[in-house]
Formats: structure tokens, C-alpha cells, sequence
């Protein structure tokens, strides 16, 4: 059983229902929430995947998981249909890949920024030029990381700029060594 097929195909389901009645967005969040509640709660997947909870009870919990009971009702249909196809187990992944769809369809791309300090002017600026280089919407995860001494270090869509100070002085250390080595 191919975890990847399932989950893909309930996610496309899921996305298409939202967007046919027009409350895409709001399913993204509660989705997104969902996610973070399977990473940060590490019992939570067992517990749906429990046979001995009745359905009702796992509908809450996940309701609950995914931002409270009022969620969509596009995302309760979907919890009620990956519940009578006895598939929650695979709910994890679903949701994963509902996410990357939506972001695939609406041209959103997500980054990582680290810098030494917090710099919300930078996320701004680096947001607005990327999104004009790529054509798309462009979210930036901050991160900060005082070892890199200055600058940034940035990532999106599989390409990665170094532009710390740290990075630096470890190329020219590199390059003194290596020229200091010809020498004797």
C-alpha cells in the first residue's frame, strides 16, 4: 500500500471541495494547524489511529486538533470520510500533502531566513523582492542564529544563499591556508 497515493488523492478531494465552495483559505490554516498539532503532539496520531475510539470521539479530537469546533464544514466532511474509509491513519500524510497542493495551486513559495538578530525590515524586503523574481507569493520563516556573526543566510525553493559573515571569514581562512601552503 503506497502511503503517498493515498494521501495525495484525499488531498486533491479535499482541495477541490474547498475551492468549488470557495473556502480554500480557511481550510489551508485549519490544515496547517492540523499539521502542527500531529508535529507538536506526538500522541495525537496514535490516538486517531486507535480502533477502540469510536468515530464521533475522533472527529472531535481532530476537530479540536485542526482549531476548535468550529472549523469548516469542508474539513468535517473530509475528517467524516477519511473516518468511514477507515484511512486515519494515513491523516498525517493527508495533510502534508493538502498543504503542498494548495501552495503548488495558489504559486506560494516558503522560505528560511537566519540572521544574527532579528530583522523583520529584511523578511519584508527579501519577501517582496523574491516574490517579484519569482512571480509567486513568497513566506519567510525567520530564524535567528547568533553564531553566523552578521548577515544572513537565505532559502527558497531548493537554493541557498550565504551571506554571513561567518561564511565569509571561513573562505578567507580557507584561502590564506591554501595559499600559505604553496609557499613551504
Amino acid at each position: 500500500m503506497n502511503t503517498g497515493v493515498f494521501s495525495k488523492r484525499y488531498a486533491k478531494a479535499l482541495l477541490d471541495f474547498a475551492v468549488k465552495n470557495g473556502n480554500e483559505e480557511q481550510v489551508y490554516n485549519e490544515v496547517i494547524t492540523l499539521a502542527g498539532s500531529f508535529s507538536n503532539v506526538p500522541g495525537l496520531r496514535k490516538t486517531v489511529d486507535n480502533p477502540v475510539l469510536a468515530k464521533n470521539i475522533k472527529l472531535d479530537l481532530l476537530s479540536e486538533a485542526a482549531g476548535g469546533k468550529n472549523i469548516s464544514e469542508e474539513l468535517k466532511r473530509f475528517f467524516m470520510l477519511v473516518l468511514d474509509a477507515k484511512r486515519e491513519k494515513f491523516l498525517q500524510f493527508m495533510a502534508w500533502s493538502f498543504i503542498d497542493q494548495y501552495r503548488e495551486s495558489k504559486s506560494i513559495l516558503i522560505g528560511k531566513l537566519t540572521t544574527a538578530v532579528a530583522n523583520q525590515g529584511l523578511i519584508n524586503y527579501l519577501e517582496e523582492m523574491a516574490g517579484k523574481k519569482t512571480r509567486s507569493h513568497v513566506e519567510i520563516k525567520s530564524e535567528v542564529d547568533p553564531s553566523i556573526l552578521g548577515g544572513f543566510i537565505m532559502e527558497l525553493d531548493g537554493y541557498r544563499l550565504d551571506a554571513s559573515i561567518a561564511a565569509q571569514l571561513k573562505k578567507v581562512r580557507q584561502q590564506f591556508v591554501e595559499k600559505n601552503r604553496r609557499i613551504v
